[in-house]
């Protein structure tokens, strides 16, 4: 009452003391809190304590409603709790267990060990086809793709021109930690995958052994794949945008980069170890190879021998100037530019009357072309004749009849493959090989309309647009033409009989490029000397070769073909480098 009168202080401080005092002696005797029981104070009025009955209604549906999400917390705790103890305990076991026999990077191989079933352990990729469905393969090859799909993972392995998938799952026999190693080999890498051959629902996109797919059960890294990637798989594989010409200069720095996520040629040069690998460049290289041996394979048919010439020559081949030069134990040397003169005393001087050569042939020549190579790989032929240089073109007729027959039976899937990215149509030829002299060649050109002399020398261009004629009017882009003018042939070339003006020689084409130079060779040494003067070469530099056909030497003939170009005709790309595994050029010596 003080206290609410407003009254001083010292008036009424010293009774609340007092009376504070006296609670706390009261307490103390009762242990109880001076006042009325909390049970015994005044309810509040009907108004503030009681509430409506839809009041009550809404705050228990309200509470339930509450307790229901609060259970439902709890049971989802609970499950995810429970899911990550089993992940935790199959983590556990997983760390536990010793998976190196599963998955992992393999133990490099160094000849350490060999198993008794040895190479027949593995199965090649292009063996798996559905007729072994349900057999256990073992598959060695390139990690071509990887892409993990929730708890699995894809890989696409390649083998030369073939690749097939395989597909692994998280299980109790395949760890999680497996799905995530296989996603997270570097592409490009060497693996062993073991497993299962099935047969899917629907084809396998992307893969050329589309019928099968192997259930990865186990999966080792051979060797990985360190370095990064100068270009994608993917885009060395892409179909060319454009057709290019396949005459004319070569631009090294044009053609460093490519349009449309293509690879520029030199990008791909540069790293031709994995630009090899492309599906494309796997067959032009086989393709490659089998012309050798159906080159060889004909030829042995038909007697000859194979030989193998020095390339290291005290003089030029052929007595020009093009040749790379080096010093042999203080002597002036140079690289072949040609097995032309040993090939000749082989066949005509040594008395082996039909030879043939397969090896590198080296031009010094500054030509930055799309068909001209400074190395290149010469198949070369020489043979005895009884009466007519023809003899030796039945034989070449024949010999590329031979080849072309064998590359449609051999090799149609590698065509189809270069096909797929290079484009192109299919080589016409004719059975019984068409023959025309230069002076017809000469007339269809001026027919259409192309200035054309018949003793002047033929244009890259000129050969094209004849070819193209040829083609039209004979239905072939296979064809000889013989009876070049003397002036243009080397000085070996035995002149024609008939015409001074013109030779026993001959060209073979493809596609209106040459591909092969040839002729009935001078067998007398004394027209071999004049013709020699005739081109300005010194008769000292080339004695030993005009004195071994002084002791009786055969009539005789031959010639030589770049394979090279050989494949890149046949094959219709435009430029002798995609044939050359690995060119060299006037700008390019490496790798």
């Amino acid at each position: 009452e003080a206290k609410q009168a407003k009254k001083p202080k010292e008036e009424w401080d010293p009774l609340l003391k007092e009376m504070l005092a006296l609670k706390v002696e009261y307490k103390a005797k009762t242990g109880q809190e001076y006042g009325p029981n909390k049970e015994e104070k005044k309810p509040k009025g009907n108004d503030s304590q009681e509430a409506s009955d839809k009041n009550k209604e809404k705050r228990a549906k309200k509470a339930a409603e509450k307790a229901a999400k609060e259970e439902k917390k709890r049971k989802q705790r609970e499950e995810r709790e429970r899911i990550q103890r089993e992940k935790l305990e199959k983590l556990k076991s997983a760390a536990n267990e010793d998976w190196s026999h599963v998955f992992g990077d393999a133990p490099m191989i160094q000849s350490a060990t060999k198993s008794e079933e040895g190479v027949n352990r593995w199965t090649r990729i292009e063996a798996l086809s559905k007729e072994m469905e349900g057999k256990k393969v073992l598959v060695r090859g390139f990690l071509h793709t990887a892409r993990g799909v929730g708890k699995g993972a894809f890989v696409l392995i390649r083998s030369s021109l073939y690749t097939v998938q395989c597909v692994a799952f998280e299980s109790k026999d395949i760890p999680s930690a497996m799905i995530k190693y296989m996603n997270g080999v570097p592409v490009e890498s060497i693996v062993d995958v073991y497993g299962t051959l099935t047969v899917p629902a629907n084809p396998v996109e992307g893969a050329t052994q589309s019928e099968v797919e192997v259930q990865v059960e186990k999966f080792h890294c051979v060797h990985k794949a360190t370095a990064a990637m100068p270009f994608q798989m993917e885009d060395a594989c892409r179909p060319d945008l454009v057709k290019e010409t396949d005459v004319g200069a070569y631009d090294h720095e044009a053609n460093a980069s490519a349009e449309g996520g293509r690879v520029g040629q030199e990008t791909r040069l540069d790293h031709r170890w994995i630009d090899l690998r492309t599906p494309a460049n796997q067959s032009i290289f086989r393709v490659q190879s089998m012309v050798c041996t159906l080159f060889r394979e004909y030829l042995l048919s038909q007697n000859f021998m194979e030989i193998h010439t020095p390339k290291l020559l005290s003089g030029a081949s052929e007595g020009g100037a093009d040749v790379f030069t080096l010093d042999y134990f203080g002597k002036p040397a140079c690289l072949s530019m040609s097995p032309q003169l040993h090939k000749q005393m082989a066949a005509a001087c040594g008395g082996f009357e039909r030879v043939f050569e397969i090896g590198p042939v080296f031009r010094a020549e500054n030509s930055n072309t799309r068909r001209h190579l400074c190395e290149f790989t010469g198949l070369d032929l020489e043979m005895a004749i009884v009466e007519h240089y023809d003899e030796v073109l039945d034989v070449l007729g024949d010999l590329f009849v031979y080849i072309f027959d064998g590359l449609t039976e051999k090799c149609g899937q590698e065509i189809q493959r270069v096909k797929e990215q290079h484009g192109f149509e299919d080589l016409k030829y004719l059975k019984k090989t068409l023959k025309i002299d230069y002076a017809t060649g000469c007339k269809l050109l001026r027919e259409a309309g192309v200035d054309q002399g018949d003793y002047d020398d033929l244009s890259t261009e000129n050969e094209k647009k004849l070819g193209d004629i040829v083609r039209e009017k004979y239905d072939t882009d296979f064809f000889i033409m013989d009876k070049y003018p003397l002036d243009v042939r080397p000085f070996y070339t035995m002149p024609d009989p008939n015409n001074p003006k013109l030779s026993n020689s001959y060209d073979v084409f493809i596609r209106g490029q040459e591909i092969l130079s040839g002729a009935q060779r001078v067998h007398e040494p004394e027209l071999i000397e004049e013709r020699a003067r005739a081109w300005g070469i010194e008769v000292e530099t080339i004695a030993s070769y005009v004195d071994s056909f002084r002791n009786g030497a055969l009539p005789h003939g031959g010639g030589g073909i770049g394979l090279e170009r050989v494949v890149m005709l046949y094959l219709g790309l435009p430029n002798i480098r995609k044939s050359s595994m690995f060119p060299r050029d006037p700008r390019r010596i490496s790798p």
